[in-house]
Formats: C-alpha cells, sequence, structure tokens
C-alpha cells in the first residue's frame, strides 16, 4: 500500500474475506469489528464502508478507541440512494419505494444519515463527497438488483421488482451514458 507500512482488512464473514480481491500486500482477518483482535493503541486509521449499520454501534466506538493510537481517526461512510436527473429520477424513487418495507430495520441509520451516534473523539467536517458513475440503463438496473431490499422482496415474493420497472426506466433514459451520483455521508472523528 502506498500510504501505509501495514494494512489490515476485517469482516466478520469467512465468505468476504475469502471473495476479497487480493491486490496489494493487504492482510486479511476474519473478526467481529466489535472485537478485532488488534493491539490497544496500534492502528492510525479505521475505515468503515456501507457497514456500521450492521454493527453495535457502541461497542464498536470502544474497539476502535482502543485500538487507534492518540491521533488516530476513525472514518465510516454510506451513500445514499443514487440520483441521474429529472427524468430518471422518480422512475428509481418508484423502485425503492416498492422494495422499502424489505429493507432490514438496522439500515434506517443510514437513511437518518448517521446523526445520532456520539463519537467518543473529536468530530471533524470535511466537507461534501459523492460517488459518480457514467452508466448505461441496463447497469443501474443491475446494481438495484443488488439491494438487500431488492433480495428481500424478490425472496418474498418471487418476482423481480426492479424488472418491473425496467420499461419506464428505459423510457426515460434513452438510448446513451448517464452519470448516476450517490450523495456519501462521511464522519470523521480523530482520537
Amino acid at each position: 500500500m502506498p500510504h501505509f507500512a501495514q494494512v489490515v482488512a476485517t469482516d466478520a464473514s469467512e465468505q468476504q474475506i475469502e471473495s476479497a480481491d487480493r491486490s496489494g500486500d493487504i492482510e486479511y482477518r476474519v473478526a467481529r469489528a466489535e472485537d478485532s483482535g488488534l493491539p490497544d493503541n496500534s492502528i492510525d486509521l479505521i475505515t468503515v464502508a456501507q457497514a456500521l449499520h450492521w454493527f453495535d454501534i457502541d461497542a464498536f466506538l470502544a474497539e476502535a478507541d482502543r485500538v487507534l493510537k492518540p491521533g488516530g481517526v476513525l472514518a465510516f461512510w454510506c451513500y445514499q440512494n443514487c440520483t441521474v436527473d429529472d427524468d430518471v429520477d422518480p422512475v428509481v424513487l418508484d423502485i425503492f419505494a416498492e422494495v422499502e418495507d424489505y429493507w432490514p430495520p438496522e439500515r434506517q441509520i443510514v437513511e437518518e444519515e448517521y446523526p445520532t451516534i456520539a463519537l467518543p473523539f473529536e468530530d471533524v467536517d470535511i466537507g461534501e463527497f459523492c460517488i459518480v458513475a457514467d452508466w448505461r440503463a441496463e447497469q443501474l438496473l443491475d446494481y438495484m438488483r443488488t439491494w438487500s431490499a431488492a433480495q428481500r422482496f424478490m425472496a418474498a415474493n418471487g418476482q423481480d421488482p426492479v424488472a418491473r420497472h425496467a420499461d419506464a426506466l428505459g423510457a426515460a433514459w434513452g438510448d446513451r451514458t448517464r452519470q448516476v451520483r450517490w450523495p456519501i455521508v462521511l464522519r470523521v472523528g480523530v482520537k
């Protein structure tokens, strides 16, 4: 890794660790975020991407406090629902509304943008960010099928909720590439 002498990646799921991209010099471990097995005061940076809602947050923050060095940084983020433009966004919102009841309850803090999480460190405002991709309509449809709510809808109802909106999305999208944007909710704390 060009910026760190050592990188340790953890996940509670052995399957996730086994399927991780093995590029770079990264040590992979199966470990819960709340019990990392890392030594006290040994870490400069902890990052959590689109996963904090699965943690016991209080236990995780205590573990972060234990393993972070003084001056160490905790950064956690999630992305919000994507936007494209005034023609496409209503169809995306229709798909989201159709599967809304199938999101796991833990995901509510993502929708609320993490406001109730009290960091045990100095909270640092570092501005706004977003993910940007240039996609065709089919790529957005495929992405929406990966939503846990869409997967749960399919399991419960035996039908693809995204497919039912494919024609409407295609008509709104047209036959071209469009820019898709996901606003990032980012919280950063310094120990």
